[in-house]
């Protein structure tokens, strides 16, 4: 499938799924990742039978957040996932303990 090779070779990146390959600065494009994103890729993927490349995405994006939780206790809205650092950028800062990262970690962790 076209899509899942274009993810896999140009968006997946260490915390999981960029959100473009574009770096203007702003909080929705490159390096930043966010929750409902990779939770609709992955759930795609599934759909399409891709998953291997669905269980990257997976263990890349849990592993970033609980990387980030366990360095600073905090869960947060957008990660850096090109280069595992705090996400910016944007016209305000990345804020803590947003529901959507909460909730779709939950889910993944709750997968058997």
């Amino acid at each position: 499938m076209a899509v899942a090779r274009k993810l896999e070779q140009s968006f997946l990146k260490p915390g999981g799924l960029t959100t473009t390959l574009v770096r203007t600065g702003e909080q929705w494009d490159a390096p930043n990742g966010w929750a409902p994103l990779q939770w609709l890729a992955i759930r795609g993927l599934r759909n399409y039978g891709q998953l291997p490349l669905a269980t990257k995405i997976k263990a890349n994006w849990v592993n970033e957040n609980l990387r980030v939780y366990k360095a600073s206790g905090k869960m947060v809205e957008k990660y850096d996932v090109v280069s595992t650092a705090a996400a910016k950028g944007g016209e305000y800062s990345n804020q803590d303990g947003f529901g959507w990262t909460n909730g779709v970690l939950l889910k993944l962790l709750s997968e058997k």
